[in-house]
């Protein structure tokens, strides 16, 4: 129940977040309907939560033998978007299904899948975890597959997942020094691109993202207050003017007229937004809900019985905490920018629909492990005496 009640919070946050962020957007493609925003957006929502009720009324056991179907499913589609999917701000992210024409992120169906099959094959091969090629290849190749397919086009993207499924996998007992080989492999391989860049336009390989990552990382790190840097810092600098118009209480829910100046102030940068509404009142309020679904996810694993359902609830929870943590420090600027929407509350589509399985998931499990102990505090029928 707690997980339902915050996850209808930020709902509603979401909805009002949303309605004032999208002022902007609405004059310019609706004629000024600043409903029609707030109506899909509430649609979706409600959709969202449908998928989630749904979610959570299958057994979570029947998860992993989908999470077999999802990664093979997975791979081909960010293959084929990475090679002739929709293109938007130079990157191409997006699958338009034919017909429907609706456009989704294959990373948010990879990135569900990959954490569910991680917990599968985690769980079934927790034996053979301290061999290298019988155990930590089998686990391993799947991340390495999806985290290389999703980073040309999404590198904080293929961060996010390849940081979750490192915790995940030494969560599930893999050794450490595997790991660490695995992390300075990444590592060095992202250093290596970085550099070449410098030498080598990476554009005709499909890695021109790449210039945009380097802009990002050099404004981040750079004390020159030029005017080249000044331009390249303008989300960063409009969010910061946007939180400290909003100081301990804000400007009140509406108000805001950064909104106006901020790009994406409904969806990258929607916690600027709230800071500048709510203030440092409110936000320390969606921090302080992102922190109890971690806490009631660690509950879960603690309480739990199975191994699967418990790396799969940790799995997704800490996915989703670790994305809204990246988010607002973007928002104020202890982080570079990533273009990583807060998760429950940044406006979208099919990413809160996959977002709401991922839930729906969590009180799969939780649900699960309610029954088992509700079960176990029943009462015996006593033996009929012979």
């Amino acid at each position: 129940m707690v997980i339902w009640a915050v996850v209808f919070l930020f709902s509603l946050v979401s909805a009002m977040a949303v309605y004032s962020s999208t002022g902007t957007l609405a004059y310019r493609y609706q004629g000024g309907n600043t409903e029609y925003y707030l109506l899909k957006h509430f649609s979706i929502i409600v959709l969202g939560w449908g998928l989630m009720y749904m979610i959570h009324k299958v057994p979570f056991k029947y998860f992993s033998r989908v999470a077999q179907i999802l990664i093979w499913i997975s791979i081909p589609l960010l293959a084929v978007t990475l090679i002739a999917g929709t293109s938007r701000n130079e990157a191409s992210r997006w699958l338009t299904l034919p017909i429907i024409n609706l456009s989704f992120q294959t990373s948010d169906l990879a990135k569900v899948a990959l954490i569910a099959y991680l917990a599968r094959i985690l769980s079934l091969r927790k034996d053979d975890l301290s061999d290298f090629k019988a155990g930590f290849l089998q686990i391993v190749w799947p991340v390495i597959a999806v985290c290389v397919l999703i980073f040309p086009a999404n590198f904080s993207t293929a961060a996010v997942l390849f940081t979750t499924s490192m915790i995940l996998m030494f969560i599930g007992g893999v050794k450490l020094k595997y790991l660490s080989g695995l992390v300075a492999a990444a590592i060095t391989g992202a250093a290596f691109i970085l550099l070449l860049s410098y030498v080598l336009p990476l554009e005709n390989v499909g890695l021109g993202r790449v210039e945009t990552w380097k802009k990002r990382l050099e404004t981040f790190v750079s004390n020159e207050e030029t005017q080249k840097m000044a331009d390249a810092n303008y989300q960063t600098e409009q969010a910061k003017i946007a939180i400290a118009k909003g100081g301990p209480f804000g400007v009140g829910p509406g108000n805001s007229s950064q909104r106006n100046f901020i790009p994406h102030p409904y969806s990258d940068f929607i916690f600027a937004i709230i800071l500048e509404e709510w203030g440092l009142v409110g936000g320390m309020g969606i921090l302080f809900l992102y922190l109890i679904l971690l806490f009631r996810g660690l509950r879960i694993v603690h309480k739990g019985t199975s191994t699967f359902g418990t790396l799969l609830a940790f799995g997704v929870c800490f996915a989703l905490v670790f994305q809204a943590f990246i988010n607002m420090a973007v928002a104020v600027n202890l982080f570079p920018v990533t273009g990583q929407p807060l998760p429950l509350i940044s406006m979208g589509g099919t990413s809160i629909w996959f977002t709401s399985i991922a839930i729906g998931m969590i009180l799969s499990v939780s649900r699960d492990i309610k029954e088992d102990a509700q079960s176990s505090h029943e009462p015996q029928p006593e033996l009929a005496h012979v």
